[in-house]
């Protein structure tokens, strides 16, 4: 069974920072047997993605209302996946989660139903 534990979140005023993190745990397997995504969902919202890379590190993909501000990477030797967030406005608060998907069960994906492994959650809160 995969864990997958995240970090980092917290209040920041619009403009500012953040990186979340998110370990995983792999008993019996490897780590970049999976690729990794991050979704968010906010108050009354359904959850929606954010951002995927794949089991090497290689490719990515980032929602439209991300692109040029947020940063997915990951270190297959630390079994983390980060997401550095850049320039954030109110309407990026949310609850944010880690997922991860078996790379076997084909290319890289963005649906919330592809991905077997959920994170508990981190809380980020973007003032205005």
């Amino acid at each position: 069974q995969v864990q997958l534990v995240e970090s980092g979140g917290g209040l920041v005023q619009a403009g500012g920072s953040l990186r979340l993190s998110c370990v995983a745990s792999v008993p019996g397997r490897t780590f970049t047997n999976y690729d990794m995504g991050w979704f968010r969902q906010a108050p009354g919202k359904e959850r929606e993605f954010v951002t995927a890379i794949n089991w090497s590190g290689r490719n990515t993909n980032y929602a439209d209302s991300v692109k040029g501000r947020f940063t997915i990477s990951r270190d297959n030797a630390k079994n983390t996946v980060y997401l550095q967030m850049n320039n954030l406005k109110p309407e990026d608060t949310a609850v944010y989660y880690c997922a991860a998907r078996s790379m076997f069960m084909g290319p890289m994906s963005s649906r919330e139903i592809d991905y077997q492994y959920w994170g508990q959650g981190t809380q980020v809160t973007v003032s205005s």
